[in-house]
């Protein structure tokens, strides 16, 4: 499948997920900006993915970007998910402009809900709309030290 065609628009979702289900495929949903990929990002996903047999990205757009860490996004949204659909382990990424990907994860209704150990679960948006599917929502170890804000800083002060 080619990078683009992992893009997905919301129309397109459903379509898509119910190919994936048909299939019997476990959905596994995350959501984030990933602005600069780290290597943070990455092992995050690919955990992520492993919990399930298709992984769908919700990807801040940039204004949500913006509400959420000022003067950011470095890269556009274009960009980021052109690069995260690259991923082998991501297999659809879309677009959010909301405060939280919580319409989104009500159209996904995926199997599993996941976000880093730095969340509680009963912090994590989304969460009781999946528990209450019989679904799970799951925490992934974030790799220490790697951040896009630690990148950033680094990038403007370097040692």
């Amino acid at each position: 499948m080619w990078t683009k065609e992992k893009i997905l628009t919301r129309e397109q979702l459903p379509a898509v997920l119910a190919a994936w289900r048909a299939g019997g495929r476990r959905v596994v949903f995350t959501n984030g900006c990933f602005d600069l990929l780290h290597l943070g990002h990455v092992d995050y996903l690919e955990h992520a993915r492993h919990l399930g047999d298709a992984l769908v990205v919700g990807l801040n757009t940039d204004a949500s970007v913006g509400v959420l860490k000022p003067g950011r996004p470095i890269q556009d949204e274009a960009a980021r998910a052109r690069i995260l659909a690259s991923l082998a382990f991501v297999d659809a990424v879309v677009l959010f402009g909301e405060p939280t990907p919580l319409a989104l994860i009500e159209l996904v209704q995926p199997d599993v809900l996941v976000k880093g150990d730095d969340y509680a679960v009963d912090g994590i948006v989304g969460h009781e709309l999946v528990l209450n599917r019989g679904g799970q929502v799951r925490t992934v170890p974030l790799v220490p030290g790697y951040s896009t804000s630690r990148i950033v800083e680094r990038i403007l002060h370097p040692a």
